[in-house]
């Protein structure tokens, strides 16, 4: 028997949970009987049911004496839905093969071994990583309780995300930023600059065509870092017909009178530490983990950017590369500010991926810590 094979098959239908099941894992389950697939589910939501209950439930009464395939070990506690344990006990499933053990320290280990103990073969381990890769946000999260933090820019071969005169639009072709857009979907919250916001006037929301197969694409929450609540109140963001929230995040002193006005608007404002002048991003991935936000994409400008590396709270890249050169060194770059003296003290990035969007080049990586 394949264990791979099958184990990579339920790795394909808990992708297709992506963006739709945050803050819990996603998770696929195949039930495989005398060689043959008799029964798949996946995890498509927050507080709906889980990919081994979906799995059992397809395969009916030919779940008894199968193989349960399952990319996260289940679950042996009573959330907003029952064990998974009981079901896969009540199906009558002989073995059991996790992809990886629940990352969470309050839960590890405790299906596993309640199964191993009813007289369940159980086999742990096969695609671990690719299990662990898929839900790299919820490894963060339940390790941590900070969010895992991801960075986004577009730029000119010679690296700036902007002209001299703030113009940014476009510096990426249609299929990069379809794909920034599913990005987006696929994470809880979003975060740009006071600056950004000002040059800009973003929406933030999510906007896909295609990518989704006709579902709708989640819209992230969006946060802005304003140290001196310049916020205009007319900017786009704060008039959103969005499920999502906006979050203002200011220094300690602030008018009463424009928050109460921001906040009349149905934003958020949230006053947090100040380092040199800038809002401590260390700080806030604290606060931001205890508001329940699990992953986190910061999409400019260059300063937070360069703030982001800066604090060491980045786990993730994508730099998109467009075929066009700006010339001059009077456009905006990437990062603003200082920077390594020495190429040797550069941060950096491991597990490179490289692809193309058209004539765009991504960059994919992992910050090396």
């Amino acid at each position: 028997m394949d264990d791979e094979h099958f184990m990579k098959m339920a790795l394909d239908l808990a992708k297709k949970g992506e963006g739709f099941t945050s803050p819990n894992p996603m998770v696929g389950a195949v039930i495989v009987k005398n060689g043959r697939v008799v029964g798949k589910g996946y995890h498509q939501a927050e507080g709906e049911a889980h990919a081994e209950v979906n799995a059992i439930d397809d395969a009916g009464a030919l779940a008894q004496g199968a193989t349960l395939y399952v990319t996260l070990e289940p679950c042996n506690h009573t959330g907003r839905t029952p064990p998974c344990t009981e079901k896969i006990l009540a199906a009558g499933i002989r073995r059991v093969v996790a992809a990886m053990h629940d990352p969470n320290p309050e839960v590890k280990g405790g299906g596993i071994d309640y199964l191993k103990r009813r007289g369940i073969e159980i086999k742990t381990g096969v695609c671990e990583d690719l299990a662990k890769r898929l839900n790299e946000i919820f490894i963060k999260y339940v390790k941590t309780n900070r969010p895992f933090t991801i960075i986004k820019c577009a730029a000119t071969l010679d690296g700036r995300i902007a002209t001299r005169t703030g113009d940014s639009r476009w510096v990426t072709g249609e299929e990069a930023r379809e794909f920034v857009h599913r990005l987006r979907h696929t994470v809880d919250a979003i975060m740009v600059g006071i600056n950004t916001v000002e040059k800009d006037d973003p929406s933030l929301t999510t906007r896909l065509t295609n990518s989704l197969g006709g579902l709708k694409g989640l819209d992230p929450v969006r946060i802005v870092l304003d140290t001196n609540f310049k916020i205009f109140e007319e900017a786009k963001l704060l008039r959103l017909d969005s499920d999502s929230d906006t979050i203002i995040i200011t220094g300690r002193s602030v008018s009463e009178d424009k928050k109460a006005r921001i906040e009349q608007q149905g934003a958020k404002v949230i006053e947090s530490p100040v380092k040199d002048g800038l809002i401590d991003l260390d700080i806030l991935m604290d606060r931001l983990g205890a508001l329940g936000i699990t992953s986190l994409l910061i999409e400019g400008g260059s300063r937070v950017i360069a703030s982001a590396l800066s604090a060491g709270i980045v786990e993730k890249i994508f730099f998109f590369f467009a075929p066009k050169i700006l010339g001059g060194d009077d456009g905006v770059p990437v990062c603003k500010g200082q920077g390594a003296d020495l190429m040797e003290s550069c941060i950096p990035v491991k597990d490179i991926n490289v692809r193309r969007f058209g004539n765009d080049v991504m960059i994919q990586g992992y910050i090396d810590k």
